[in-house]
């Protein structure tokens, strides 16, 4: 993976670029849109670097409710992606946000079962980064 996009056409990597100019002004409801559609690029590409490039340097993935991580560092969760990529899209159902905060809550569905929340994404972000992610699952 190593960061850097590959077997990704020209077109796919135009269809990535955010429309906000200045990425610094992004609001966790931003962040959370855009590593939604980045990481279901990936799954489709099997090419995570665009939605790994969203992570700090110094980030932090957790996972509840199923035995893998932690990970810490921006190389780290790219390994973890790149030995075990999912195989299923995601789909935001709902959003808990408080415009201004750097938190934000999405309970998910995949996309193969889009009416049954599948878990949360929780992410903390600063500026335009993810500093924390914890994805939650929830078996059914």
């Amino acid at each position: 993976m190593n960061g850097k996009v590959s077997n990704t056409s020209r077109d796919d990597r135009a269809k990535l670029s955010h429309p906000i100019a200045d990425r610094s002004r992004l609001t966790a409801r931003e962040v959370l849109d855009e590593h939604v559609k980045l990481f279901n690029f990936g799954v489709r590409t099997r090419d995570f670097g665009p939605m790994i490039s969203q992570f700090s340097k110094d980030a932090e993935m957790y996972f509840e409710g199923i035995p893998v991580g932690p990970f810490k560092g921006r190389p780290a969760i790219s390994e973890a992606y790149s030995s075990r990529p999912p195989d299923d899209e995601i789909i935001i159902l709902s959003v808990k946000w408080a415009p201004g905060k750097n938190e934000i809550n999405g309970e998910y569905a995949w996309s193969r079962n889009a009416k049954v929340r599948a878990g949360e994404l929780r992410i903390e972000t600063k500026r335009d980064q993810i500093m924390k992610l914890t994805v939650r699952y929830e078996s059914h």
